[in-house]
């Protein structure tokens, strides 16, 4: 097993704001969901996947409603360390659960019984087909609904292109595709896996895109996380085809340096899924 892919507070807190307007704009599952209750008088008990700081928590706790019970899962210690103990505002109470957990290895460990909703954002991306298969097991065990938000679909659109996007598009797609410590990772046909896996199971699976949008010359947030993009896109397709360099050196000076007139289309998928009636 390679070593396991890791992110820091920093850079989970800057893309957040990213992440949360492309869930708003993808917002109209939510009213699915919401069909959904828990037992009489249970609160909802949501199992957060690789939750990070606690981002998923943030958005998510407020649009369930109701006192809710979360499990917050996680490899790192220090993000979890920064997950508050109780989350609580207007129409919602959620007390919080953290575990500090070896994904990879431990899944088969959590209580998925105990369930009503597993839920993760920007994961599946990072794991195996076989990993999968076995996280979906568990759900369809518990009879669980899942929500997964912002897969990445391979969409990169740049405005204006430049003539090597698209070598550095493939190369990236090709990176993402590497062991990042759950086995070979499907990146971006994790979804299209997800969806075949739970409708055989019958149940009901919704898609929607959660595309980031980052405007350089709009937001000076969204300059910062394109550089941030450019460098990491540069930096793995290198690790590719180190044959590559130069060409991938000048692309992405080219793209620093114009950051301020681009505009990136990040495309991403949300999915929802409801257990059989």
């Amino acid at each position: 097993m390679s070593r396991k892919e890791t992110f820091s507070a920093d850079w989970l807190q800057q893309r957040e704001p990213f992440d949360s307007a492309a869930r708003n704009g993808a917002a109209g599952r939510m009213q699915l969901l919401s069909r959904l209750t828990p037992p009489q008088g249970s609160p909802w008990r949501v199992i957060d996947l690789a939750c990070g700081t606690g981002a998923n928590l943030r958005w998510l706790a407020p649009r369930l409603g109701g006192p809710q019970q979360w499990l917050m899962v996680d490899h790192d210690a220090a993000l979890l360390r920064r997950i508050p103990w109780d989350f609580s505002g207007a129409g919602f109470q959620a007390s919080t659960v953290r575990q500090q957990t070896d994904l990879a290895r431990q899944l088969d460990t959590l209580p998925w019984h105990a369930a009503h909703l597993v839920t993760a954002s920007a994961l599946l991306d990072l794991v195996s087909a076989e990993w999968l298969q076995r996280l979906v097991a568990h759900a369809i065990a518990a009879r669980a609904a899942l929500l997964f938000a912002l897969s990445v679909d391979g969409r990169h659109q740049w405005t204006p292109q430049d003539p090597h996007d698209a070598t550095v598009d493939r190369l990236f797609r090709a990176h993402q595709r590497r062991d990042k410590g759950f086995g070979p990772a499907l990146g971006a046909d994790a979804i299209a896996a997800c969806r075949r896996a739970l409708r055989a199971a019958g149940y009901r699976v919704f898609t929607t895109s959660s595309d980031w949008v980052l405007d350089g010359h709009e937001q000076p947030q969204a300059a910062a996380l394109q550089r941030a993009l450019i460098g990491g896109m540069a930096a793995a397709a290198r690790e590719q085809d180190p044959a590559s360099q130069a060409t991938l050196q000048a692309w992405c000076e080219r793209r620093q340096a114009a950051v301020a007139d681009s505009r990136l289309r990040v495309g991403h998928v949300d999915l929802l899924a409801l257990p059989p009636h």
